[in-house]
Formats: structure tokens, sequence, C-alpha cells
């Protein structure tokens, strides 16, 4: 994806918010799969790469809940483009709000040798924040080898189905315990679980570079998105019917298709030629 300073915001978004009792379901639902597949694994626990997002915060909540603070292990890993109140909510879910054993690791050195061995990727905003990702999963995988613990991933389905997350990144985990939920449902699960507010709706960003923001990135608001994900990819709503209903403009609805076809490799593992005999 390309920076972009325009933000399309549809004028009536779908309201894709969870019933009381679906958000009880949801919690049951997704805490029972992170402690099947832990199990399953014969693992001893799992290791979350903490941002002090909100979606590594929701993930990590319901990993304490299905595996204890015990089990759960967390790993900061702050670069030079990380806003140092991220970077501080990140330690704050781990020590204070969780009581989970965590460490910080300073990414800057690895990706700098990366930098050395390659240099024609210097000064490459999008190569470089794609690094700075992947060298994140390495120590995730990393300290889950050493733990005998599954990396837990983070991503959520308005993220997925758009590409927004970097191939053999945040991409590369053992599962997704949040991958079925939407970013507005996020939120309201967040909530639901008692993360404090200000995390709970705080603006999203990756930090692939200074000063970016998910909505920028990807030229709409997660409103809007959500409710373009919900009517026309996934709810098969026309192009025009998803534009009118919610109020916006149709080339707002093909950005999000053209994201969700161009993505499509991303959420498949590599392709193979059909056996030849």
């Amino acid at each position: 994806m390309s920076e972009s300073t325009t933000v399309r915001r549809a004028e009536s978004p779908l309201d894709v918010s969870f019933s009381e009792d679906e958000l009880a379901a949801h919690r049951e639902h997704i805490t029972g799969f992170i402690e099947s597949m832990v199990a399953e694994a014969g693992a001893d626990g799992a290791v979350i790469g903490l941002s002090g997002g909100i979606d590594s915060t929701l993930t990590a909540f319901l990993a304490v809940e299905a595996l204890g603070a015990d089990s759960v292990y967390g790993l900061v890993m702050p670069s030079e483009v990380n806003r140092e109140a991220n970077m501080s909510d990140a330690e704050r879910v781990a020590s204070d709000l969780l009581g989970i054993e965590y460490d910080v690791v300073g990414i800057e050195p690895i990706v700098d040798t990366f930098l050395e061995a390659y240099p024609d990727a210097e000064g490459d905003t999008m190569a470089e924040g794609n690094l700075m990702v992947r060298t994140r999963a390495v120590l995730n995988y990393l300290a889950a080898n050493h733990r005998n613990a599954l990396v837990l991933g983070t991503g959520n389905k308005s993220e997925a189905l758009v590409g927004y997350f970097t191939k053999y990144g945040d991409g590369a985990v053992d599962c997704h315990p949040i991958a079925n939920l939407y970013k507005a449902q996020v939120r309201q699960l967040a909530k639901h679980v008692d993360v404090p507010a200000d995390l709970a709706e705080k603006t999203s960003s990756a930090e692939m570079w200074v000063g970016q923001t998910d909505e920028e990135e990807m030229g709409l608001d997660y409103p809007t998105l959500d409710s373009i994900l919900a009517l026309h990819i996934e709810g098969g709503v026309s192009k025009s019917a998803t534009a009118k209903e919610i109020g916006v403009d149709e080339a707002a609805v093909e950005r999000v298709r053209e994201l969700n076809t161009q993505s499509e490799h991303k959420r498949h593992v590599p392709p193979e030629p059909d056996p030849l005999y």
C-alpha cells in the first residue's frame, strides 16, 4: 500500500456491534480456542508481541483469561519510529494490567544489520517498515521455541481482508484468536473484558514509519472499512447499493475491492503447481 492523506468516511456506517450475549459468547469461544490450540500443540503457553495497540492488548487479555498469567509471555519490541507512548502502553498492559512476564527488546540494531547486508533497501520506507515487522516475528518465534510456546497473532478481520499486514511478519503466527472480529468489534470486546477505555479507543497504527496511522494509509476510516467489508466483500451487496446504503462514493467501495483482491495471496499458503502426474 502507499501512503494517503485523504481518509474517506461514510455518512451512515453500518452498525456491526454485538449484543451483550454475543460478546459473552465470543469471549468464551476465543478463550476456548486459545486454550485448545496450546493444549493440542503440547505447548506450555503463549508468546505475544505487545505493541500498545488495541489488537495485541485484547489478545493478551483473552490469552491470560484462557491460560493464566504465568503461561503468557510478552515481547515489547520498539524501533526508532515507535511513539514512546505506545511502548509505555505495551509495558503497562504486561506489567500493570495483566501481570505477565515480558521483556523489552529494541529491534533497531537487528534492522541496521540487515540494511548493512543489503544497503540498496536503505531509505525505502515500505521495505524498511516491513523489515521491522518481520524482525519482530523472528524474535517472537525465538522466544516461543525457547519456551515451548505458541505465537499468538493479533490480526483482526478488517485488516486481514484488505491485506493490511506484513506477509511473514505479523502474519507469521501459530493462530489468530481475534481473526473473526471487525475492528469495531475488537474495540467493543476489549471494553467487555475490561480493557481501559483509553486503550480500547486509541488511534491504530502499525508504526512502520514516523507518524503513520492505519486509516491514513488505507485511505478509509475503520467504520467505513468495516461497513464495506460486511456489505460488499462478505455480504455480496453490489457496489452501488453499498455506496448508497452507507453514504460513501463508489470509488471507496472499489478501493476496498481492489485491496481485497490484490492481497488474496497473503491469506493463503504459497501456491505450488498441480502435480504433473
